[in-house]
């Protein structure tokens, strides 16, 4: 076989023959370029490069494997020969790059996964407003971004070149649920055996960004509020003002410019308080899922799966009294469909209840509140909320204060007897010292 030193100059004048032909490199064994016969696109004939190896262990009795590096004009002899060095030093650590390249051509994209991902996964198993939500992430933030990679290609970086984009423009919490997503779609693709051997998921070990809690409870004086709101927004209704960009000009006078809403939007909100439900659990509730006798809601679907609500008192006065307008509790503008949203009516009612930045999701927190500062036990305040997991409930231990300030009354006490040295006293709470009287 020829052997040249193979550099621009000599591939220019390799002369194209009736038949393939391979010309070596003097200087790195294994390296080549491939000469193909003349043709009308390629009179001078393709220049391709090669190397040749023996893959696994080597020697005589394995038989050479030749991979094509690129075609000479779309990268330089010195770039080919960089790469044939690469490919040789991964075959003498008993790779075999040829079978990579076979693997790598045979795996799907990161935007074929997560479409399948998303028809046989999520469109199955999640909520609509989930499957929203992550095709939203994916088609705004991932697909752009490493859609086209191979699966196999995807690096920790890319994940977390995501992560930090979001970061950095304050969508922090954004960015941890994005990441949480990607790593349930690499894990179905571990499952599925769409990945190939090897593959570990690039999510694993990314450091998400730390969010703080939102823990916003309804006092006393704000639940009051709130009440006096609502019973004003169904009776006499609630002011309200154009648009500052809107056009005024036939607008109606302050006088007239009031809305009263419809018992279904104030009514939704005081299930909300009554139940501690999600807002999805009450919009989509249907008067078929209500057992009147036994006080019960039958959800079919919620964030935990299929639960059961006991309706208290307030909760049963509420449904009694509205009016049926189709198949969903809380009536829509379709019979047949449920209510999307509160958003707008919500705003209205809590700037005219003071209670500027309350979430409806806040409502939930509410009940619970009432309820572990009541004393009833956290495992009880979990059941009502539909909580799968203990450890879900106990962000709401710090308000079932009740053992602890006994607690912390008792160890004062002594403390407090020991240094003006009398005898502990001991310590009646308030509502025991009430039943005494």
């Amino acid at each position: 076989m020829a052997k040249i030193r193979i550099s621009k100059r000599t591939i220019d004048a390799l002369e194209p023959r009736e038949k393939a032909f391979v010309v070596y490199d003097s200087e790195l064994s294994g390296f080549g370029v491939r000469v193909a016969p003349a043709s009308a696109k390629t009179p001078d004939g393709l220049k391709t490069f090669i190397v040749e190896y023996r893959p696994g262990a080597g020697g005589r009795s394995v038989r050479s494997v030749r991979l094509a590096i690129g075609r000479y004009g779309a990268i330089t002899p010195d770039d080919a020969r960089r790469i044939a060095r690469d490919k040789l030093a991964q075959a003498r650590t008993g790779e075999d790059p040829a079978a990579q390249r076979r693997q790598d051509r045979g795996t799907p994209t990161v935007a074929a996964v997560a479409e399948k991902w998303m028809a046989e996964q999520v469109g199955e198993k999640f909520s609509a407003k989930t499957r929203i939500l992550y095709r939203s992430y994916l088609d705004r933030h991932v697909l752009p971004a490493i859609g086209t990679k191979k699966l196999n290609l995807v690096t920790p970086g890319d994940i977390d070149a995501i992560h930090v984009a979001l970061g950095s423009a304050g969508k922090q919490p954004t960015a941890n649920r994005l990441v949480s997503m990607l790593s349930a779609l690499f894990n179905f693709a571990l499952r599925r055996r769409l990945a190939p051997a090897g593959f570990t998921n690039p999510v694993f070990g990314l450091e998400r960004y730390r969010e703080e809690k939102r823990e916003r409870f309804l006092t006393t004086p704000e639940l009051q509020r709130l009440g006096d709101v609502l019973r004003q927004a169904e009776t006499s209704g609630l002011a309200w003002d154009p648009r500052p960009t809107g056009k005024t000009k036939h607008a109606p006078k302050a006088e007239n410019r009031r809305e009263v809403y419809s018992p279904h939007v104030t009514g939704a909100i005081r299930l909300l308080l009554f139940t501690g439900c999600r807002l999805r659990e009450i919009l989509h509730l249907r008067w078929t899922d209500i057992d009147f006798e036994r006080g019960l809601l039958f959800l079919p679907k919620s964030k935990t799966g299929a639960k059961t609500v006991v309706l208290n008192a307030p909760a049963l006065d509420v449904l009694a009294s509205l009016p049926r307008a189709g198949a969903f509790v809380i009536a829509s503008g379709d019979p047949e469909k449920p209510r999307a949203d509160l958003q707008r009516p919500w705003a209205r009612i809590t700037a005219a209840a003071g209670l500027a930045g309350l979430r409806i999701h806040d409502l939930r927190h509410s009940f619970a509140s009432v309820g572990a500062g009541g004393g009833m036990g956290l495992p009880i305040v979990g059941k009502l909320l539909g909580h799968s997991n203990a450890s879900t409930t106990a962000r709401y231990a710090h308000l079932h204060a009740d053992p602890l300030r006994q607690a912390s009354e008792r160890i004062a006490g002594t403390i407090a007897a020991a240094l003006d040295s009398k005898a502990p006293a001991e310590i009646i709470s308030i509502s025991a010292s009430r039943k005494l009287a």
